[in-house]
């Protein structure tokens, strides 16, 4: 399946009436494992990527090239629909026209764009959220339609709007992302459907929800608009404690037997590395 084909099939994914969740991936081969349960979408945050290509916290101190690497790595391995969140686009509109080229060479499906004002100003509360302009927003949005060159490529226009401000004026900047062209509009913070309903009446696109609390049903939140529901990295920390656990317990002396029902068998790798494959093309090509 090559990039336009998966663009298209997220695009009737945003088209159809279900709100599905994409699988949390962060290299190549969690992208096999993810396809192998059985999913078509995958997402690759921009924490993740800091976490697991940096070991360092989702602080903008990942680099576009750094990022776009990573993608590429996971699209070339996987046939997964990947949404990847660009944060701000890496600067100003110019850098998001850059950002778009990259990403999309890259093999994304989608990519959000956020208002959020990164990366954090010095003396910036901690823990608070701030926003650029909606007038500057739209200059980046504009942008990244301007900079797209396969049609089929998702834009999100992504807001924090609903964890500083109420829910009117995130409503009017939803509609003013809106007009910029997006394909999508992705919003954090949310706490009813209510506001998910809110946020589509206002901009007629399919909403990206980030979280929403276990309380929201996927059912509800398709019914107001929300094709794409985000269920958090816990495959990451799975992976972390799962890494953990295991080095802890050879690094005590451990028999590595012990394992055995803990670990991936040899088989199971090898059909993930597509092993396969690599020994057919070595009777046939090494000489």
């Amino acid at each position: 399946m090559n990039h336009t084909e998966r663009r298209n099939h997220l695009r009737q994914i945003l088209k159809g009436t279900q709100c599905l969740s994409p699988a949390s991936v962060y290299d190549p081969l969690s992208a096999r494992v993810a396809e192998a349960v059985g999913y078509q979408i995958g997402i690759l945050a921009g924490s993740v990527a800091s976490n697991t290509t940096l070991a360092a916290p989702d602080l903008i101190v990942l680099t576009l090239t750094e990022f776009a690497e990573q993608i590429r790595r996971i699209t070339r391995a996987s046939t997964l629909s990947l949404i990847v969140d660009a944060d701000h686009g890496y600067g100003n509109a110019l850098n998001v026209m850059r950002t778009i080229e990259e990403l999309e060479h890259a093999g994304v499906s989608c990519m959000s764009i956020e208002d959020t004002a990164l990366p954090i100003r010095y003396g910036q509360p901690e823990g608070k959220d701030e926003l650029i302009s909606t007038e500057e927003m739209v200059g980046k949005l504009r942008a990244a339609v301007a900079a797209r060159r396969d049609p089929s490529l998702v834009i999100a226009g992504r807001t924090a709007a609903l964890k500083v401000e109420d829910t009117a004026r995130t409503v009017a900047r939803v509609k003013a992302y809106a007009a910029t062209g997006v394909d999508a509009i992705f919003i954090i913070g949310v706490e009813s459907v209510d506001q998910v309903k809110a946020v589509h009446d206002a901009a007629k696109l399919p909403v990206i929800v980030g979280s929403a609390p276990a309380s929201i049903r996927r059912e509800d939140l398709a019914a107001c608009g929300a094709r794409i529901v985000l269920q958090g990295h816990q495959p990451v920390a799975a992976a972390v404690k799962a890494l953990h656990e295991t080095y802890s317990h050879l690094f005590n002396g451990g028999a590595p037997a012990d394992l055995k029902s803990k670990i991936a068998s040899a088989q199971d790798m090898d059909r993930l590395v597509n092993g396969e494959n690599f020994k057919k093309w070595q009777r046939e090509y090494l000489r």
